[in-house]
C-alpha cells in the first residue's frame, strides 16, 4: 500500500490548556512550549508519541472536532494518484509538491496526505507467559507488574469520526483518498486502514460532524492497565469503558474522556493486515460490532453527552 500511517492529527477545543495537560498526564510528551503566539489566550499545543513523533496539535475551537487529518504516502506518483481520485469524486482539491488536502464534507475534516517517512517500530521484549501444560516463566514475578516508568503511548492507531453522510465520506477515504476497509457494521460504519493495522479510520453515521474519539498504541494489556490506572488515580471522573476487547479489530481496550469531552483509547494487540487476499472484510451487527469481553458500553459512549450541544453549535451562525 502506497499510503502507510496515520502522521498526524490537529484537535480543536474550546480549552486548550486543559485538554492539553491531559494528555501530558495520559502519557504524550509536550513539546518544550506552546507553539504561536505566547500572549495568546489560547495558544496551540504540540504533544508526540514515543515512535511517531509530534502525532496531536491541539488549537482553539469553538466545539471539539477534528480539523486536520495526517495521512503519509511514499513518493509524488501517490500523491497524483490521490488528486486525480478525489478530482474524479468532484471534491476540491490543493495539490502541492509535497501533499494534497481535500475537505471531506460529511465529517467535515480537512485530510493531508503528505510525503512521510514510514514508521520504524522497535519491539518491546515479548514476556513470558504461564499456562496450562506449559510454564515459560520460572521463579519469577510477571514483568509487567514490575514496571514502573510512566506510560508512553507508541503511535496513533486511529481516529472515529461522525459524519452526516457516512456513504459519501466512505467514499471519499475509500475511492478518494485509497483507503481499504477491513469490516462494517451494517448501515452504520466502515472500518477502514491505510497501513497494515485492521483500521486508522472508522467513519460512523452521527447527526452531526465530531471527532468521537481517538487511539493511541501501547506495548500490551499490563501498558492499558497501568495508564488507565494512573489517569483514574488522578481524576476517576476520566473513566468511560474498560478494560475490554473488541471483536472487530481484536484489541484490547480501555476508553478514558478529556476535558473537551473527547474520548481517547490505550489499545493493543490490533489485528494486522499485510495481504489483503487473506482477509474477507466481514459485516457485523449488533455486540459483536462493540466488543467480544468487558463490561458493557456506557450510554454515554454510544451517544456522547454532548452530542446535543455539538448539533447546535454546528448549526449556529459563524461570526
Amino acid at each position: 500500500m502506497s499510503l502507510h500511517r496515520l502522521t498526524q492529527i490537529v484537535m480543536g477545543v474550546p480549552n486548550v490548556e486543559q485538554t492539553a495537560a491531559y494528555y501530558a498526564d495520559f502519557g504524550l510528551t509536550p513539546a518544550d512550549s506552546p507553539t504561536g503566539d505566547a500572549t495568546a489566550p489560547q495558544p496551540s499545543h504540540t504533544l508526540s508519541t514515543a515512535d511517531g513523533g509530534e502525532q496531536l496539535r491541539i488549537v482553539h475551537s469553538p466545539r471539539r472536532r477534528l480539523v486536520e487529518l495526517g495521512v503519509g504516502a511514499d513518493n509524488p506518483d501517490d500523491l497524483d494518484r490521490v488528486s486525480a481520485s478525489l478530482t474524479g469524486l468532484d471534491i476540491p482539491v490543493h495539490r502541492t509538491a509535497d501533499s494534497v488536502t481535500a475537505v471531506d464534507p460529511g465529517t467535515e475534516v480537512l485530510v493531508r496526505v503528505e510525503l512521510a517517512p514510514r514508521l520504524r517500530q522497535t519491539p518491546a521484549p515479548a514476556p513470558l507467559h504461564n499456562a496450562p501444560g506449559a510454564d515459560a516463566r520460572l521463579g519469577h514475578r510477571a514483568p509487567g507488574i514490575l514496571r514502573e516508568g510512566p506510560v508512553r503511548p507508541r503511535k496513533l492507531g486511529h481516529v472515529v469520526l461522525g459524519s452526516t453522510d457516512q456513504e459519501a465520506s466512505q467514499r471519499f477515504f475509500q475511492e478518494g483518498l485509497g483507503f481499504k476497509v477491513s469490516d462494517t457494521v451494517k448501515g452504520l460504519a466502515a472500518f477502514m486502514r491505510c497501513s497494515s493495522d485492521h483500521h486508522n479510520v472508522l467513519v460512523q453515521q452521527a447527526p452531526v460532524a465530531f471527532l468521537h474519539h481517538t487511539s493511541w498504541q501501547v506495548d500490551d494489556v499490563d501498558e492499558i492497565g497501568r495508564g488507565a490506572t494512573t489517569m483514574l488515580e488522578a481524576d476517576p471522573d476520566r473513566h468511560t469503558w474498560g478494560l475490554g476487547r473488541h471483536y472487530i479489530g481484536s484489541n484490547f481496550f480501555w476508553y478514558l474522556k478529556d476535558p473537551a469531552g473527547t474520548f481517547s483509547e490505550y489499545y493493543s494487540d490490533l489485528d494486522c493486515i499485510v495481504d489483503d487476499a487473506l482477509w474477507k472484510p466481514g459485516v457485523f451487527e449488533g455486540m459483536k460490532s462493540l466488543y467480544a469481553w468487558g463490561p458493557p458500553p456506557p450510554p454515554s459512549f454510544l451517544a456522547p453527552e454532548d452530542l446535543a450541544a455539538l448539533m447546535t453549535g454546528a448549526h449556529a451562525p459563524t461570526e
